[in-house]
């Protein structure tokens, strides 16, 4: 393999790494949006909760019926809140291997990026090389046939 295919597949797996950061910063976008999306349910299921009853409206009296439907329903609306937290804990635990996963696919990118601007830089060295030498020597033969 010549320096020239060695750089195009360098190239290509560069774009190949880059197009894996890109997907792996979507999937971590679109949880961080479902996380957001949990976290304002949450927090609107404990308001909901704790806004309802008698315990909202300190001075009102209610039957005993109704005073227990209230605490089967504020006791309903805080089991949903916490699956819902049990759901946001795990959503957390996935954006930090997701976190994770993107860190180390960037330093494959990077570290794939630093390789090729090395092959790239020795390539042209090579080719400068190459040509300073063909220009002495048509300077060499030029002088030689001018003796």
């Amino acid at each position: 393999m010549n320096k020239s295919d060695t750089i195009t597949s360098l190239g290509t797996l560069v774009r190949l790494r880059s197009t894996e950061v890109e997907r792996l910063q979507a999937d971590l976008a679109r949880q961080e949006a479902t996380r957001a999306r949990y976290q304002a349910a949450v927090e609107r299921l404990t308001d909901l909760a704790v806004g309802s009853g008698p315990s909202a409206q300190p001075g009102a009296k209610l039957s005993p019926a109704l005073a227990a439907n209230c605490g089967n329903y504020k006791q309903a609306v805080f089991a949903l809140a916490d699956t819902q937290r049990t759901d946001l804990h795990l959503i957390d635990a996935n954006m930090a291997v997701s976190q994770r996963n993107l860190a180390q696919a960037w330093t494959r990118r990077e570290l794939l990026g630093k390789v090729l601007a090395q092959h790239e830089a020795a390539f042209a060295r090579e080719q400068d090389r190459a040509q300073r030498k063909q220009e002495d020597d048509i300077a060499t033969q030029s002088w030689l046939a001018n003796q």
